[in-house]
């Protein structure tokens, strides 16, 4: 690799790092059977049949990125000739062209979205991405990451000697009740849980360090130790589409996990058509070899008085809480506390004072004002200010 590195009379083809994390995923056996880039036969064959080394495979798997750059490469590219790839102007990896080949843009954007509506964010944001012509051959990428994540969880597998691994892939934005209650029902059905966090590559208000950082405190101190860990999960745009649970039940599998629960909720369960045959995830995934728990929502109901399944509760909409991420995600933008019976008090604390820092002009003197005192000298961060507050929210004698 590193000649290649050094030879400037080589070409270039020049991707963006959400590509590079889809090739990474791929090299290190995740999209497994997937290995390749694939031609315009395998490709065209892929897409018609959606099937791959007798597995389903929702479709092909391609390179074609964009830029004006990039189609003259492409265009003037030959067999067996290398190109380096460069993410942001630094080299890391190349590919041995087998072929180049024009796509069918729409094909593909309908292949990986269910259609090719423009208003939809995700055909829109992979309009942009996908170039004119698609390239073949074998790879060699700079992958550490994705090499690290498996070996986590293989070594958290051997050190429990566990016979059953699950996987949840969430987002945690922001990690809430219902949440919580997903991860314990499913730690009691297994030896060892996989939390995959989603890492997008999108900007956000809660960026994955936030989120992690709120997911690594519930699981440090309200879970058994070793029988949980957190893994990074590069969720590019071949997961944003309707085959988003088949592709997480791949990739699941792929790292090493038995099992997987995928929420009632999640993108790409529902029914949808193939072959003009209805199809639900159930009849796809018995060729990836991966056993797959559909959840229930999670709901409070005031009536119960506690957390509860839609499926078990007897009471009617009306009495439900529901755990809308958008919506308790809007609260914690405004600056306000979520009600604890949402987000526990402390990951409340954890993401307000991560959204707004140095918010208030002088937090010790505030402190000292409105709360409670031991009478000694006490350093509290805006952390310790927004848990306390929520406790003075939750005083009773005087509501």
């Amino acid at each position: 690799m590193e000649s290649i590195r050094k030879n400037n009379n080589l070409k270039e083809l020049h991707l963006d790092k959400e590509a590079l994390a889809t090739l990474s995923l791929a090299k290190e056996g995740i999209l497994k059977p997937i290995e390749k880039l694939m031609d315009e036969k395998e490709a065209e064959n892929v897409r018609k049949t959606r099937q791959y080394k007798n597995q389903f495979l929702p479709f092909p798997f391609i390179l074609a990125p964009a830029g004006k750059r990039n189609k003259e490469v492409l265009k003037n590219t030959k067999k067996n000739e290398i190109l380096k790839l460069m993410v942001n102007k630094q080299f890391m990896g190349y590919i041995k062209t087998k072929s180049v080949y024009k796509i069918d843009k729409q094909k593909r954007i309908k292949a990986i979205f269910g259609t090719y509506d423009k208003t939809h964010p995700g055909v829109v944001d992979t309009l942009k991405r996908l170039g004119e012509y698609a390239i073949s051959g074998q790879y060699e990428i700079e992958c550490n990451d994705i090499k690290k994540a498996k070996q986590t969880i293989s070594d958290a597998k051997k050190a429990i000697d566990a016979k059953k691994t699950t996987a949840i892939m969430m987002a945690a934005k922001p990690l809430h009740r219902a949440h919580e209650r997903l991860i314990r029902i499913t730690l009691e059905n297994t030896d060892l849980l996989v939390l995959f966090l989603l890492k997008p590559y999108k900007q956000d208000v809660l960026s994955y360090e936030i989120r992690y950082k709120t997911l690594r405190y519930f699981v440090d101190n309200f879970l058994p130790k070793n029988r949980v860990i957190i893994v990074p999960f590069e969720n590019t745009y071949i997961f944003a589409g309707y085959n988003n649970a088949i592709l997480d039940s791949i990739a699941a599998k792929n790292f090493g996990c038995t099992d997987i629960v995928l929420g009632q909720n999640h993108s790409g369960i529902g029914i949808f058509y193939d072959h003009d045959r209805i199809n639900t995830i159930l009849d796809t995934v018995k060729d990836i070899n991966i056993n797959v728990n559909i959840v229930n929502e999670f709901v409070y109901c005031n009536q119960c008085k506690t957390l509860v399944s839609t499926k078990t509760c007897p009471h009617g909409k009306h009495h439900h809480i529901s755990y809308h991420s958008p919506s308790i995600l809007e609260i914690l933008k405004s600056g306000l506390l979520p009600p604890a019976v949402l987000v526990r008090k402390e990951i409340s604390a954890i993401l307000l004072s991560e959204l707004f820092k140095n918010r208030f002009e002088d937090l010790s003197k505030l402190y000292d004002a409105i709360m409670p005192s031991s009478g000694l000298l006490e350093e509290h961060d805006e952390s310790d200010f927004y848990i306390k507050l929520l406790e003075l929210y939750q005083t009773t004698s005087l509501t």
